[in-house]
């Protein structure tokens, strides 16, 4: 078997950025509708800002403590600068000369048309003026002014040699302006119109876009205090971190750009170099109101079997129920928390939070419920990096209302997405468990593809109240003299030894002249115990395949082959197959095979065992394995082909595919 130290690993960043790439590719592509290519530049763009805000800080601390990350640092600028030069042909050659063939036009650097100077005047003066503070640059005086953390600016040039700062407000306001004709102008090209009246009595020279991203990882001390405060204060320190990226404006003169490194103490290796526009993950934002121009819609299934009198709890209690979102709907899981708040025989509610919408449901039912006089306990995980600031608001209106908050467990994340129903009727208690692959949130449900299992399963809710009884107490389930868990795999427990045997047990029935497979559908590939052992396998027989979105840190070979889809939904479901000689075992969780969701987060993956349900996952995954339009393969040297078409075969494309197949159900 290999050990840790043997195993060929790809390296997780450049994997990321090779996926990032995928997404700009369908931007380029011509057979997405036009407007969808907008929105995979703005995907694209808001990736590589999280990119720079969560990674970039680590390659730039190895580098400058010499541990060896020079290599990678200048892989990773070159990768970036292809991309990003490949993002503004792909902007201002294909889509905006799209978007003007449909009668839209994004002024991008034009002289601004004379018509529609008017309307661009009262829109500053009435509207954008009381947004600014510009601000005078004295070079040297370095630091005096401070850049708010992935703000925008344009920086004014005189002619006096003067220099200025003025704040893009796009916080505050709209990044566009509709304007007569289907004509759309930036906020920041209202403010450049307008620059001599900021400046009265100056020349202005010269005008230049700046942002500056800053270190997006800060720690919490969880050992002492509040962590309610503590990651309050936490959001805080993120704005002002130490920055990662400088990003300007291609055209600045040389000597502003050292000017201005040497006024922000920015490092030659925090510079990069952009376009006139930054922050353009707001081009999802453009006023453009055409469905036309968007994917033809695609109305998500209702299930005929929960379209009945009888109340949805009631009939999990009879067989189990399995989703598939966005392809049927989700509004079977918002009437599940509905009728658990309003059902006068729930006595307790039990859920797990990591990402919920801004203007929530499920948590109002929750709300509902305690009020209703339910015991609701929910484990609100505040550490969930940029969402920390709505889960500590939504934890604060669940705790005014009765709901019993857990904010987390000492150095674990809490991931799973879990809820525990507890009915009382008569002398009978119901136990109803939902157990999920994404988060319970019904905005990104629309456009993330994921799988949800309701059942009353007994072993499998007695399991799960074990898990919150830990979560509300922090003494592992052992010391209650229960059984482990049988059923449920979860991380910190049981989940990276029984996925080994798992694993192993298909390797040994391959030396055995067994058939042996496995297939893995997951987001991200990294941890290397995981990784080895699939290696292990592969070479003991194994057919091992995986289709993996985004960071994938193993290298296909023979018996491992690696497919990622990039397509209108994200996805999102973690899916888990083992041949086991027939006796197929299929599971679904919340955990991907990283380091952080193995070792430091709670996770929970599940069973499958009605044998349907199993089916329709299988199915699922075949078709995904057989997408040969917009997934692609990955080589052993880590490149992403596209999957061979059989001749005279017919295009697969496995979203669609999916749609088709779940109407039919």
């Amino acid at each position: 078997m290999h050990t840790e130290t043997d195993i060929t690993l790809y390296d997780r960043d450049l994997s990321w950025l090779s996926f990032n790439n995928q997404v700009l590719l369908m931007a380029a592509n011509e057979q997405v509708p036009i407007f969808e290519r907008v929105r995979f530049l703005s995907i694209f763009s808001s990736n590589l800002d999280e990119f720079f805000r969560v990674r970039m800080p680590s390659i730039l601390a190895l580098q400058q403590l010499q541990v060896s990350q020079e290599g990678l640092l200048f892989a990773v600028q070159q990768v970036v600068g292809r991309q990003l030069q490949e993002f503004g042909r792909i902007l201002t050659s294909e889509v905006l000369p799209g978007l003007h063939r449909n009668g839209i036009h994004l002024y991008y650097g034009d002289v601004i048309q004379a018509a529609h100077r008017p309307a661009i005047k009262d829109y500053f003066f009435n509207t954008v003026l009381g947004f600014l503070q510009p601000q005078k640059i004295v070079m040297e005086h370095p630091v005096e002014v401070f850049l708010e953390n992935n703000a925008l600016y344009l920086v004014v040039c005189f002619e006096n040699n003067g220099h200025a700062l003025v704040n893009i407000p796009s916080n505050n306001l709209p990044r566009f302006l509709s304007l007569p004709d289907q004509h759309i102008v930036f906020l920041d090209d209202v403010i450049r119109e307008h620059l001599p009246f900021l400046f009265p009595g100056q020349q202005v020279k010269g005008c230049y876009s700046i942002k500056l991203t800053r270190d997006a990882e800060i720690e919490v001390d969880e050992f002492s205090g509040h962590l309610l405060q503590k990651v309050e204060s936490m959001l805080v320190k993120r704005a002002l971190g130490l920055p990662t990226r400088f990003l300007y404006d291609s055209k600045m003169p040389e000597d502003l750009q050292h000017n201005l490194a040497a006024y922000f103490r920015i490092t030659p290796q925090e510079m990069t170099s952009g376009g006139r526009y930054h922050h353009l993950r707001d081009l999802a934002d453009l006023p453009v109101k055409d469905p036309a121009l968007n994917y033809p819609r695609l109305p998500s299934a209702r299930v005929k079997a929960l379209e009945t009198d009888e109340t949805l709890l009631n009939t999990i209690l009879q067989k189990d129920v399995l989703l598939h979102v966005p392809y049927q709907n989700y509004d079977y899981i918002l009437r599940f928390f509905n009728e658990a708040a309003t059902d006068p025989d729930v006595q307790e509610i039990y859920v797990t939070l990591y990402r919920v919408a801004s203007g929530s449901q499920i948590v109002n039912a929750l709300i509902s419920a305690a009020r209703n006089g339910k015991q609701v306990t929910v484990m609100v995980e505040l550490k969930a990096r940029f969402d920390e600031a709505n889960n500590v608001r939504w934890a604060k209106r669940m705790k005014e209302a009765g709901v019993k908050i857990l904010y987390s467990i000492p150095n674990l994340k809490v991931h799973a997405k879990v809820a525990l129903v507890k009915r009382k009727r008569g002398y009978t208690w119901d136990h109803i468990g939902l157990y999920a692959t994404g988060n319970f949130n019904e905005s990104t449900a629309r456009f993330y593809t994921d799988h949800v299992l309701l059942t009353a399963h007994a072993g499998m809710t007695q399991e799960l109240e074990l898990l919150f009884i830990y979560m509300q107490t922090g003494i592992a389930p052992a010391k209650y003299h229960f059984l482990p868990f049988n059923h449920l795999l979860v991380a910190q427990f049981n989940l990276v030894n029984r996925f080994t045997e798992m694993i192993r047990r298909e390797a040994d029935n391959a030396r055995a002249g067994l058939p042996a497979r496995i297939t893995i559908k997951l987001n991200n590939l990294q941890e290397k115990q995981m990784i080895a052992e699939l290696y292990a396998a592969a070479e003991a027989g194994v057919e091992v395949k995986l289709i993996i979105r985004s960071i994938c840190c193993i290298v296909p070979r023979k018996g491992i082959s690696v497919h990622r889809i990039v397509d209108r939904y994200l996805e999102h479901a973690r899916v888990f197959v083992f041949h086991n000689n027939g006796a197929e075992e299929v599971y679904m969780g919340s955990a991907d095979w990283m380091n952080r969701n193995l070792h430091r987060r709670i996770e929970v993956c599940f069973p499958i065992y009605d044998p349907v349900y199993a089916q329709q996952l299988k199915d699922i995954l075949a078709l995904q394995l057989a997408d040969n339009t917009n997934a692609v393969i990955l080589d052993d040297e880590m490149r992403a082909l596209p999957v061979p078409k059989v001749t005279g075969g017919p295009d697969i494309n496995a979203q669609q595919g999916i749609y088709d197949y779940v109407h039919q159900l």
